[in-house]
């Protein structure tokens, strides 16, 4: 039975043990990204991304309610059960004085309405039916109906302020922007995963090369102490070597910190698990894509969502002036209603033989004496309505600004991208001829460590100025809303099912 037991533990032990090295190991391997997976990771589940979508749905759902509100809208408004039991002031003729009777009431009402907005006159037209019950209680019980079977009316402000109007200028605008505001912050995300990318593929290139240039510092010290007991060395040039040695394990720590924390700032902006090993592999030469500035300028104010924050914002300001105005002046509102209307003791007589109901009212607001405050509120809403136009115009010029300067950056980075890797390659080529030279004691320490340097330097400026490359051409993506490697606006190939509505 022991030796039972003891198997049974010992084939769970094993178990969870194979469970601890599966896992080790699935932690351990790093998962390969390319730029395109980090940008698809990046919009997909980013919480920068996730923000900007959410933002867009709060927009979406706005606009849904604008539209809903240009339908008919059916509503009921019900008053199931009111009941009264207090004492109220009551005028009593017989005296001629006011005295305090006890009263005791049930109360139900209940309206059905439907109606409509107009955008052209901002009034509402209604169509509507009523009724009511009223009980008594006390000495003299007494019930009645009130019923309105059908009733028709208008109403609206004669010279007043519209807001049905400038709601249907505005919530168009206000919804373009929102879509094409999305579209811009998925590209501003992928400019960010962008630059955290490269940042981890200059730590992972330099890792790399100061795991290298230990091991060649170690041979290379190795090859100084052989050398130099047979004097064909100095002891200063040993002791170069050596310092390079140590200075190269230091380099060695320095960039292994380095790369956690840019593997760490990757992850975490991509919302993976913070102990995700990542390994990159470089994009390509990318292909040689033309842009000029005026092409650019012209996408920018055709898609850019600043241009339609400017107008969103000019457009309100003008709301502002015009309520400013109507409201400076007398007010006029108009109500009126046709329908049938009757009381009756019994549910059933309140609907028999109704009696035309016919309602109109008028009312005027005129100021008499405001002491200018109307005015001032109209003079200050024109005042906000010019620093609006000026303070959009100049936000246009420095994105005008900002595209000019984009499309410059982005043409001298597919020059410099060449000449960088053209310049690598001649880096290690020289690397590799001195260090074959001083091996053989050709060349002498200061040439090795002088092309070590260039080595590090040249592949540094190859790997940066493919990130400014592919950090300009996402920015003016962002900044025209516009695909240049398939010639058509992002707009028109975004999966918005990513939103989940349209």
């Amino acid at each position: 039975m022991k030796r039972a037991c003891k198997q049974l533990i010992l084939i769970f032990a094993l178990h969870l043990a194979g469970i601890s090295i599966i896992h080790t190991d699935a932690q351990e391997r790093p998962i390969e990204l390319d730029l395109t997976t980090t940008v698809q990771l990046a919009n997909d589940s980013s919480l920068s991304a996730f923000r900007a979508k959410n933002s867009y749905m709060a927009s979406y759902w706005e606009y849904r309610s604008f539209k809903a509100d240009r339908l008919p809208s059916l509503s009921l408004y019900l008053t199931p059960v009111s009941y009264n039991r207090d004492y109220t002031r009551r005028y009593d003729s017989e005296q001629n004085i006011d005295i305090y009777r006890r009263q005791q009431s049930f109360y139900s009402f209940g309206n059905l309405a439907a109606q409509q907005n107009l955008d052209v006159t901002g009034g509402t037209f209604f169509v509507d039916s009523e009724l009511g019950y009223i009980r008594n209680f006390g000495d003299q019980s007494y019930s009645q109906f009130s019923s309105v079977p059908l009733r028709v009316g208008y109403r609206q402000n004669l010279i007043g302020y519209n807001p049905f109007k400038w709601e249907k200028k505005i919530a168009p605008v206000k919804f373009e922007k929102a879509q094409k505001e999305l579209i811009y912050q998925l590209e501003q995300t992928a400019e960010t995963a962008t630059g955290y990318f490269f940042d981890l593929a200059m730590a992972q290139a330099e890792y790399e090369l100061a795991v290298e240039n230990l091991a060649s510092s170690d041979t290379l010290y190795s090859i100084g102490e052989e050398r130099h007991k047979i004097a064909s060395i100095g002891q200063t040039d040993l002791l170069t070597l050596k310092l390079d040695k140590v200075n190269a394990r230091n380099s060695l720590q320095n960039a292994e910190i380095n790369l956690k924390r840019s593997m760490f700032a990757l992850a975490a902006y991509l919302n993976l698990e913070k102990d995700t090993r990542i390994s990159l592999k470089l994009p390509d030469y990318p292909k040689q894509i033309i842009i000029t500035e005026e092409k650019a300028l012209s996408l920018a104010k055709e898609n850019n969502p600043r241009y339609l924050d400017s107008e969103q914002q000019i457009l309100q300001s003008e709301q502002t002036v015009e309520r400013a105005k109507v409201e400076s002046r007398f007010n006029a509102g108009l109500s009126a209603s046709v329908g049938f209307n009757q009381v009756a003791e019994s549910f059933r007589n309140a609907y028999r033989n109704p009696l035309q109901q016919d309602i109109v009212s008028l009312t005027l607001s005129i100021p008499l004496v405001d002491w200018g405050v109307r005015r001032g509120r109209h003079n200050m809403a024109k005042s906000n309505l010019s620093i609006t136009r000026l303070t959009t115009r100049e936000n246009e010029i420095r994105l005008e600004e900002d595209v000019i300067m984009t499309v410059g950056d982005f043409t001298i980075q597919q020059q410099l991208i060449r000449s960088a890797e053209e310049a690598m390659e001649l880096a290690r080529l020289a690397y590799d001829q001195t260090r074959e030279r001083f091996i053989i004691g050709k060349a002498d320490i200061n040439s090795l460590t002088l092309s070590t340097s260039r080595r590090q330097e040249a592949q540094r400026n190859y790997i940066l100025a493919l990130k400014n490359y592919w950090q300009s051409y996402f920015k003016i993506r962002k900044l025209t809303l516009y695909d240049f490697e398939k010639q058509v606006p992002i707009a028109e190939i975004f999966d918005w099912n990513l939103t989940g509505k349209k």
